[in-house]
């Protein structure tokens, strides 16, 4: 479980987070939405711990935040930020494997071989066939893919996503969500997702919580929190709600005020 209560920060002297508590029970899909400069991002590199919150308390699996080594917090938390991987010399097999790093010693070895892990999380990713192609040879939804298997590859318990899908295509962008989900639910991990696109978030999200101005606007399952007057209120956007026809969960109709 991840606790945080009364979390604060300020960065160049501007107030980022006020007051931000939650609890994120192991397991779980959490999503955390919200315009623009909401404290989304910054939000998550306090639960990465590479922020430290001004006042409050953070804690992973009841241990303060602070207390845990740099190598032991590397084997518990995974961090997929947004945009792929940069075009680099390696091959996508070399580029999965490296999230084994916090399980090796000084020589780069492991008591086990990582092989059969990592051609198990190319599968998984459907980048088997591409295992021995240059990373910079991919597009940026291949390149995306290779970050994500990176990530499984390190076997963490906390998943953290920063808007992973923000420069992908529709397609990219479902089966990204989609590997996460099953992984998700296969390995019993603890997912928390910075996403823009509401219509994702209740998708897949077990329960979202809404960040306006450095605070929690509101949080809930799906059905609770996404609706017309939360929409104008947090985004100033004009919207109408309907079921999806297949899932149920609340999909979000935006409409235009031109011509009126």
């Amino acid at each position: 479980m991840i606790e945080g209560k009364a979390l604060s920060l300020s960065l160049d002297g501007k107030r980022v987070l006020s007051d931000v508590s939650f609890r994120f029970h192991a397991g779980g899909m959490y999503g955390i939405i919200g315009p623009n400069g909401a404290g989304k991002s910054t939000l998550l590199s306090l639960i990465a711990g590479t922020a430290r919150a001004d006042a409050g308390q953070l804690a992973l699996d009841g241990k303060p935040a602070g207390e845990w080594t740099r190598k032991a917090l590397a084997r518990h938390v995974a961090v997929l930020q947004q945009g792929g991987l940069s075009p680099v010399g390696f091959t996508v097999k070399e580029v999965v494997g490296m999230g084994r790093f916090p399980y090796q010693n000084w020589m780069g070895e492991e008591n086990a071989d990582p092989a059969p892990l990592i051609a198990r999380i190319l599968e998984l990713t459907g980048l088997s066939g591409l295992a021995d192609r240059q990373i910079d040879r991919l597009s940026g939804g291949e390149r995306q893919r290779v970050a994500l298997a990176k990530v499984m590859v390190q076997e963490p318990r906390l998943l953290l996503l920063d808007e992973p899908t923000t420069y992908l295509d529709i397609g990219y962008q479902l089966q990204l969500l989609d590997t996460v989900k099953q992984w998700q639910r296969e390995q019993g991990i603890t997912v928390v997702a910075v996403l823009h696109d509401l219509n994702l978030a209740a998708q897949y999200c077990d329960q979202l919580f809404v960040l306006c101005n450095g605070r929690i606007e509101a949080s809930g399952t799906p059905e609770a929190v996404v609706n017309a007057e939360l929409v104008e209120r947090v985004y100033g956007a004009s919207s109408v709600v309907v079921r999806h026809p297949v899932s149920g969960v609340p999909q979000l109709l935006l409409h235009s005020r031109a011509g009126e």
